[in-house]
């Protein structure tokens, strides 16, 4: 096994940084210190987190430029898509700080004889294992939520972005968050589950593959340890007979390409009626076509490399195997004869069960496209998934399709005739494979905190 972790341009496909991993004791002495912050921190006044939080918004946007590049030379990722997520990644601090101290406030109840009152207490440290797609949203997302809770916090960030997890914290701590609360870990998967069974560790959090967190849930579990899992998806977006065409296509090509197709939460299969389907087919795929692949800091490259030659490969098998299935190629489809891990822009079409294009999760530029029989059939295709994170529909009749969110969907976030990925003030997660819990909102501050009774005779 490797005592390092390397992170590697994909555009370039040159080393960036070697980091060494950490020894156990190193590691221990991590967890340790977040722990010991956090018996302090936990003591402050919730007025008292969220004003550090606010400043935590302040130096992100001060902090733009320096944390885009590197998140660009890290994954990839186009430099207005990282921009944008440093923006997100504020307005989550903005939100949490304005909310923050009346979600988690004493909640006073009536009780016979007497007083009750239900605290929100911190629980401790939280460690969070995050992917490398979104090196800051992914890592604030779960760490302020936490911070204003008053827990201690850990990140074992992904490989390919392991600079972006030490930037932030070093940010973090630039703004005023006590040292050492919000701890970065360099380690191997075998360290990770010695983390996981630390005493001082009582929440674990993950974003990745069904398959990782099943092993670390099945781990918690073990141990008794609350545990919040987002685990991708095959998002299904509806277009249904009255829907805006020219909407839709549009939509549905931003949402299969956001972040250069590498996000839980893009729109990934295209459920179309009969009526609107081969209409559908030709506008996508002409719009596939005219996409312009390059340097991801280039502002007219609509999409940058692809994060690993793992990640390309895979997805190109996946591809040639839906094709082998019976899938129609459209359009891309070829590995490009050039430097970096790039993949264009591919529409599958005719996409049915048994494709892997139908059954899995594209990681990548790939659109899968289904025809639906009717309304009620798209509906049935796109609950027929293991997973369930996100979805849309489009339709003109904006009070049906609320209704077929709301009753029907299958999904923990549903997107009528828009696309998004995420909004601070709106709850963030799955069901089925695609996990459990919620980020975001006042519902997501509610995850890691002990909601204890106090009852006074």
């Amino acid at each position: 096994m490797s005592n390092s972790l390397k992170t590697i341009n994909p555009l370039t496909e040159q080393d960036l940084q070697t980091y060494p991993i950490m020894s156990d004791e190193e590691a221990m002495s991590v967890v340790e210190a977040s722990h010991n912050a956090f018996l302090d921190w936990r003591l402050k006044s919730l007025e008292e987190r969220a004003k550090v939080i606010s400043s935590i918004a302040e130096e992100l946007r001060n902090s733009k430029e320096d944390f885009a590049k590197l998140m660009t030379d890290e994954v990839g990722k186009l430099l207005k898509d990282s921009r944008d997520e440093v923006d997100l990644c504020a307005a989550i601090c903005d939100y949490t700080a304005k909310i923050g101290p009346d979600a988690l406030a004493d909640d006073e109840r009536e009780v016979e004889g007497g007083k009750g009152y239900v605290t929100h207490s911190p629980i401790g440290v939280i460690y969070g294992i995050q992917p490398w797609n979104f090196p800051a949203y992914q890592a604030v997302r779960y760490s302020i939520a936490s911070l204003m809770a008053g827990n201690g916090v850990l990140l074992k960030h992904a490989e390919a972005c392991t600079g972006s997890g030490l930037f932030l914290r070093d940010l973090y701590e630039r703004a005023g968050l006590p040292k050492g609360l919000f701890g970065v870990l360099v380690i191997s998967h075998d360290q990770s589950d010695k983390v996981i069974e630390d005493e001082r560790v009582r929440g674990v959090t993950l974003t990745g593959s069904d398959k990782a967190g099943r092993t670390v849930a099945a781990k918690a579990a073990e141990l008794v340890k609350k545990t919040v899992l987002e685990l991708g998806s095959n998002d299904a977006y509806l277009v249904l007979d009255d829907a805006d065409l020219d909407l839709a296509v549009e939509t549905c090509a931003q949402g299969r390409l956001y972040n250069n197709g590498q996000t839980c939460v893009n729109a990934k299969r295209f459920i179309v009626t009969e009526k609107n389907y081969d209409a559908f087919v030709k506008a996508y795929a002409e719009k596939f076509e005219a996409i312009k692949i390059g340097d991801p800091s280039d502002d007219s490259t609509q999409l940058g490399p692809m994060v690993t030659k793992k990640q390309r490969d895979e997805l190109h098998d996946q591809v040639q195997k839906s094709v082998e299935k019976g899938a129609r190629l459209l359009v891309g489809g070829k590995i490009p004869d050039r430097d970096g891990w790039f993949y264009p822009a591919t529409v599958l079409a005719d996409v049915e069960p048994g494709q892997p294009a139908y059954e899995d999760e594209m990681f990548g530029p790939a659109a899968a496209i289904i025809r639906a029989k009717d309304e009620d059939d798209a509906m049935r295709i796109a609950n027929s998934s293991r997973y369930g994170l996100g979805g849309g529909i489009f339709s003109k009749d904006v009070e049906k399709a609320r209704k077929l969110a709301a009753q029907y969907f299958d999904t923990g976030m549903v997107f009528i005739n828009t696309f998004d990925v995420a909004y601070p003030s709106m709850p963030f997660g799955g069901v089925k494979t695609s996990g459990y819990g919620r980020e975001h909102g006042p519902e997501g501050l509610m995850e890691f905190v002990n909601i204890k009774s106090i009852r006074v005779g």
